[in-house]
């Protein structure tokens, strides 16, 4: 049974974690295509990767919003890819903006204050 603590640590941890999410997403596929089984193993490269259920719901997401399209293509067999939409690349220049700001603000700024 989760104490308070543990909620509030999950639930915040999984709030900051969704949006890092997209932007990892929408960043790796600025170089290219890629089918979703490879995005997540280079989110777990990383330490990051969401669960397999995680990850698709937030590609859909991505997808209704406009900022990547899926494909199928066929492999060994038929694989969905990703790529960037043109508005896709155009959210992610100012989603680079947001997380410079961020960092900057981890990384010390806020303190300065």
């Amino acid at each position: 049974m989760f104490n308070r603590r543990d909620k509030a640590l999950k639930k915040l941890k999984r709030e900051i974690r969704s949006g890092i999410y997209s932007y990892l997403i929408l960043s790796m596929l600025r170089n290219g295509e890629m089918h979703g089984y490879f995005i997540r193993k280079r989110l777990e490269e990383i330490g990051l990767a969401p669960s397999e259920g995680a990850l698709y719901d937030i590609l859909k997401s991505l997808q209704k919003l406009g900022l990547i399209e899926g494909f199928w293509v066929m492999e060994k067999r038929p694989r969905k890819c990703y790529r960037l939409t043109d508005l896709g690349r155009e959210i992610l220049k100012e989603l680079e903006l947001e997380v410079r700001k961020i960092l900057r603000a981890l990384g010390g700024e806020l303190n300065e204050r």
